[in-house]
């Protein structure tokens, strides 16, 4: 989404995460903020006092109704990509749709993502996700671990998901694709 990153203030309460520490917060009607991203359905603010905070696509109507329509399009994008039955691959693009909220990449670009195995289940395929984090003590560690099953359970066929969060090998930038490095001025 291109946005100005003008200032806004919010419509109306709207619960927040603060990053980098994870904690849930409810940002009052009328806390000024400026967008910085718009990635994955999910906004991530700089606050009045400085600080960042996600606001997820769903509350997006408390941002104005430029963020509501890009929630909107965001979630109709993600239900088209992910009709018909099972395929690993899909499970590949819901993971594409998560994205740390400090760093405009997806999971995947930046490598967090170390090891995807399905195996079949009465019904479908239980789907087993391992990944890492930029740093081990990040707060944001377990809302990212949520987005992971949300978007895996948005998956035609997933029945279930169990994301294991593991710290060996430690995450480095060496693991970032070409495309997260280039985006990033790493290159």
């Amino acid at each position: 989404m291109a946005f100005s990153r003008t200032p806004t203030s919010t419509r109306r309460d709207v619960p927040a995460v603060r990053v980098p520490d994870g904690d849930r917060v409810l940002l009052p009607s009328g806390t000024w903020l400026v967008v910085q991203q718009a990635l994955g359905g999910q906004f991530t603010a700089m606050t009045e006092l400085g600080g960042l905070v996600r606001i997820d696509g769903k509350d997006a109507d408390a941002l104005g109704p430029e963020f509501e329509a890009e929630a909107q399009r965001f979630a109709a994008e993600r239900a088209a990509a992910v009709e018909g039955p099972f395929d690993e691959e899909k499970v590949w693009e819901a993971l594409r749709t998560v994205f740390d909220p400090e760093i405009p990449a997806s999971i995947v670009e930046l490598g967090l993502v170390y090891a995807l195995a399905a195996e079949p289940v009465e019904g479908g395929h239980e789907v087993h996700v391992k990944m890492t984090l930029t740093a081990p003590g990040c707060g944001i560690g377990p809302v990212l671990v949520d987005d992971v099953r949300h978007a895996v359970l948005g998956v035609p066929g997933v029945k279930g998901v169990d994301v294991e969060l593991v710290f060996e090998p430690p995450w480095d930038p060496s693991r970032m694709s070409e495309a997260a490095r280039l985006h990033l001025g790493m290159m």
